[in-house]
């Protein structure tokens, strides 16, 4: 199979078993969302056949995403007229955030190639220009203004090279964002917390229907 045909397999799985639906703390965005959030983890590994392939985390609006989303929305100045990279994607929410904000360039780098779809796709469906980048950016400095990053602080070792290496595009000017609702290893004495929402969330993922979710800052930079 192409790559093309890929892609267009990908597009076709993510229209069959998602739905276009405002984003509850940002509706001014629409993502293509599963409601059923268990049924489609389980159809992704049935239907494609494939061992291993990573979970659909593209297929939701996850609470520190959406926390992110709205304060970017509010605050157009942070992104506006920058280059723009929203790092571990997912389904673009972020990322369609800043374009809307009128950020000059946006990127959107996530692993997973059904993300890349996903974040295309909507990315259309709200209107503005996104560059999906399918790359793992961690480490890299390609001259971006703002960082900004969606709950990526669920697993120890990746949260800890992350911040690091956030820290360093910190530290020669970089603005970076955090939206986390109190991951377990979100390293808050590294951090400024800079806005904090309810926000509504599913279930099935989350252990509550409302989580508490904050943007944060590298400690150390100036609001």
């Amino acid at each position: 199979m192409s790559e093309s045909d890929a892609t267009l397999d990908r597009l076709a799985f993510i229209r069959a078993h998602t739905r276009l639906l405002p984003v509850p703390h940002a509706p001014e965005i629409s993502l293509h969302v599963a409601e059923e959030a268990t049924e489609l983890w389980q159809k992704t590994e049935d239907e494609l056949a494939t061992i291993g392939l990573p979970p659909p985390f593209w297929a939701f609006a996850w609470a520190g995403g959406q926390a992110l989303a709205r304060y970017i929305l509010d605050q157009p100045e942070v992104v506006r007229a920058k280059r723009v990279l929203d790092f571990a994607s997912g389904s673009g929410l972020v990322a369609i955030a800043a374009a809307k904000a009128g950020a000059a360039e946006v990127i959107a780098a996530d692993i997973d190639a059904f993300a890349a779809a996903a974040i295309g796709l909507n990315a259309g469906a709200n209107g503005v220009s996104i560059e999906p980048r399918l790359d793992d950016l961690l480490g890299l400095d390609q001259g971006w203004d703002v960082i900004l990053a969606g709950d990526i602080c669920y697993e120890r070792e990746l949260a800890g090279e992350v911040i690091d290496w956030l820290s360093a595009l910190s530290e020669r000017g970089a603005t970076v964002l955090i939206g986390d609702p109190g991951r377990s290893y979100l390293p808050k004495d590294r951090l400024s917390e800079v806005a904090t929402y309810q926000v509504p969330v599913t279930r099935a993922l989350e252990d509550a229907e409302i989580k508490k979710s904050s943007v944060w800052r590298l400690a150390g930079e100036e609001p």
